[in-house]
């Protein structure tokens, strides 16, 4: 396995992300040592939350939840996942698979997260995040799930994902900034499209984010797709609070509020949300309403 790692120099232009790497090494059945990102923020001794980004983003997408979030007192954890931001990089797309980003996710959580934790997902922040709550709710005291799902392969995939998945293929140079602009309903500027691109120096740096929409459960035999039933089981019987905020502007996650709701006992009686002028990727478009809603979630279920 070849890897790769993202120069801190191709970061050095990023002026509104002003929080250092830290790293440990995570590892699979297979692999050598891999280096994972992760950034801290807040008081350490402080509820931890931790926040999961997803596909083709890193922990820059965060940067408005976080100061929030930190202020409020709590210990913020936000990883950039194998393959992106300054996480170290296979170079090949059949290194990544979705149990060996698990792996490697739980790797970082048992050595980094001080539990109980609340999380944040979105996107594939969700897709591994609502793993980890299956497999350890323990650890968990809450979550908020924004724009993602636990997909089982048994209902035919959107028009929409179906549409990404395939541009994801084959467009001939894979466009990290002009995806998340797509995603989004707010404007970008050009320096926020860069830190978006800088992880992503070559092509070769591009190969996890390539992967992932191939790494989507989306039929009833594939490989994760047992694991993923395993893990709504294991969900309906999540008793702790368990809140959605997924917007209105998304069609390749719309309607997976409704699933939750339906199935995760933590749900009920809970002030689930809609928000409004929020793309897919809700944290550019919404990030401090986001944080002042997750807030107000811990404020208000933490000690129950």
């Amino acid at each position: 396995m070849q890897i790769l790692q993202t120069e801190e120099s191709a970061f050095a232009e990023i002026s509104d992300f002003p929080y250092s790497a830290r790293f440990v090494n995570v590892t699979d059945t297979v692999n050598s040592e891999l280096r994972m990102a992760y950034y801290q923020t807040g008081p350490k001794d402080g509820h931890t939350v931790l926040l999961l980004h997803g596909e083709p983003t890193w922990g820059y997408l965060y940067r408005y939840m976080m100061p929030i979030l930190a202020s409020a007192g709590y210990n913020v954890l936000v990883p950039d996942l194998i393959g992106f931001g300054r996480s170290d990089k296979p170079s090949r797309k059949e290194d990544y698979t979705y149990a060996r980003h698990l792996i490697w996710l739980k790797d970082w959580f048992n050595q980094v997260v001080q539990k109980p934790v609340t999380l944040f997902c979105q996107d594939w922040g969700g897709l591994l995040g609502l793993r980890l709550v299956a497999e350890y709710p323990e650890h968990f005291s809450g979550v908020m799930a924004s724009n993602t799902g636990l997909p089982t392969g048994e209902h035919l995939p959107s028009e929409a994902f179906l549409q990404w998945r395939r541009f994801s293929q084959e467009v001939p140079v894979f466009p990290p900034a002009g995806i998340v602009k797509g995603a989004t309903v707010s404007t970008l500027s050009e320096t926020t499209l860069a830190a978006y691109d800088a992880p992503f120096p070559t092509e070769a740096h591009k190969a996890g984010a390539r992967q992932f929409p191939l790494l989507v459960p989306a039929t009833p035999d594939d490989p994760q797709t047992h694991e993923n039933r395993k893990a709504w089981r294991a969900l309906a019987n999540f008793d702790k609070p368990f809140i959605t905020a997924f917007s209105d502007s998304d069609p390749v996650t719309a309607g997976g509020d409704k699933i939750m709701q339906n199935i995760i006992p933590g749900c009920q009686g809970m002030k689930h949300t809609t928000i409004k002028q929020g793309g897919h990727f809700v944290q550019e478009d919404k990030g401090p309403e986001l944080a002042r809603l997750l807030v107000q979630f811990i404020q208000s279920t933490h000690n129950l």
